[in-house]
């Protein structure tokens, strides 16, 4: 792909969204693929926590701690995008991008489709760097990272679209990545394609908006925004995926799979557009700071906006590095009861359940009590209708596992050892807590590089 070429022919580069979380539905992907003559599909696969879990999977075994929806996409998505020359770019290399894209070239053999060549973006893991900073500031807190450290899983720092142009500049048709910023994965190609510098700030913020468009694929088209009779959205179990339409001057337009389900439109652009942006003149990537203040929305053609007006400021000299740390469990138990007095009964189950874990010495640091239709989102008015039926929830969180089991055991023990009439508890559940948090690291510091499996 010639960038002086692009340039001067003024073509588009259509950018598709394939993925916005590691569960998403894949059905959309492959539709857009098949449909959408796109030139570059992405898939975002990494939450906060995401890494931190992918690493303790790393721990375990070697070979895993890559994106486990990786096997699943590359099967559905490889055959179509190998016969369109459609490059796939994505983070699902997560903790172990190389054995993420050792994977995937299995997954291709295995397809009959030859030995694929798979771009690897590596230096998102600073660990080791970040360990021997004990005084790093956390910053949700303030407190030094040294208070973590004793139990720190992970250290990633979010990496902008610069190395992504690197793999990308490779010709590999697949690049994967670990820890990157959401919308440095779209912004990447543009940059590949039309040859753009962070010195291009008008268009490095045109790309980061329509980057935060698209990371949460269905949001921009429809899924997030409907809401009955209010926010109607057509066609929601048949809902598209969306693409960019990106030219060399930054002029980028939105759209989605053709007839497909949802809707793309001002309204729904300009929901996702506010999605987790805390300070809208000020949200820091690793690429830019952009304001969206002045963003305009304009629908083009039906499910077609055009986005016009996003300014930026240089990037910062540092990156943001999300801190992964083991905080104990949670455990978790439900139980159900119905017809007369269900409320007043579960209530009960809730305060015997309390006293029992209290005789038997456990205590929680926190600990939460839920009747699920009723408190469980917005506490106890004791305003609202008395319901025919509740399903009570009980969950603690301790440093202590015995004490996580003993919580679900008790709940589950109501079938016999509490008020009339419970049923359908489930058994009881533990969950590791892996929090996290945040700092700051100079730039200088961390080394990204890129490393090819296969060959090119």
């Amino acid at each position: 792909m010639e960038n002086e070429a692009s340039n001067m022919d003024g073509r588009t580069v259509r950018i598709g969204s394939g993925a916005g979380t590691s569960d998403d539905r894949m059905t959309p992907a492959l539709e857009l693929a098949e449909r959408g003559e796109i030139d570059y599909l992405v898939f975002e696969c990494l939450a906060e926590r995401t890494v931190a879990r992918e690493n303790l999977a790393r721990s375990r075994d070697p070979g895993k701690g890559y994106s486990p929806s990786l096997h699943e996409r590359m099967r559905m998505m490889l055959p179509v995008c190998i016969e369109k020359r459609i490059r796939i770019v994505s983070n699902m290399g997560a903790a172990n991008p190389i054995g993420g894209a050792r994977a995937a070239r299995r997954e291709a053999r295995e397809l009959g489709l030859g030995d694929i060549p798979v771009a690897v973006v590596l230096g998102d893991d600073v660990s080791a760097l970040v360990r021997s900073r004990p005084e790093l500031t956390l910053l949700e807190n303030g407190e030094p990272l040294e208070s973590l450290l004793p139990r720190l899983v992970s250290a990633n720092a979010y990496l902008g679209a610069d190395v992504i142009c690197e793999a990308l500049a490779t010709g590999a048709p697949i690049v994967l990545t670990g820890r990157v910023a959401d919308p440095s994965l779209f912004l990447a190609p543009m940059m590949h394609e039309f040859g753009w510098s962070y010195d291009d700030l008008p268009k490095i913020a045109q790309g980061t908006a329509a980057g935060h468009l698209l990371e949460c694929t269905a949001s921009v088209s429809g899924g997030c925004f409907g809401w009955p009779g209010k926010k109607d959205v057509p066609d929601m179990a048949r809902l598209g995926y969306p693409f960019a339409d990106v030219r060399s001057d930054g002029s980028i337009s939105i759209g989605k799979t053709p007839d497909s389900g949802g809707r793309v439109d001002v309204m729904t652009c300009t929901e996702q557009q506010i999605y987790e942006i805390h300070d809208p003149t000020n949200y820091i990537t690793p690429d830019c700071v952009l304001d969206i203040t002045r963003i305009r929305f304009t629908q083009e053609a039906q499910d077609r906006v055009r986005v016009e007006g996003a300014m930026a400021r240089p990037r910062t000299d540092m990156y943001k590095v999300t801190v992964g740390y083991t905080d104990g469990y949670i455990g978790e138990g439900e139980v159900s009861y119905g017809g007369i007095d269900a409320v007043a009964r579960a209530k009960w189950a809730a305060d015997i359940v309390k006293e029992r874990l209290r005789l038997r010495g456990f205590t929680y640091e926190d600990f939460r009590v839920d009747l699920i239709g009723i408190s469980s989102l917005h506490g106890d008015t004791g305003d609202r209708p008395e319901p025919y039926e509740v399903r009570l929830r009980m969950a603690g969180r301790t440093p202590d596992r015995r004490a996580a089991h003993a919580l679900g055991f008790e709940v589950r023990a109501m079938h016999l050892n509490g008020p009339g009439g419970a049923g359908g508890a489930c058994e009881p559940r533990i969950r590791d807590v892996l929090a996290v948090k945040s700092l700051l690291l100079p730039r200088e510091l961390v080394k990204p590089q890129v490393v090819v499996e296969g060959s090119l």
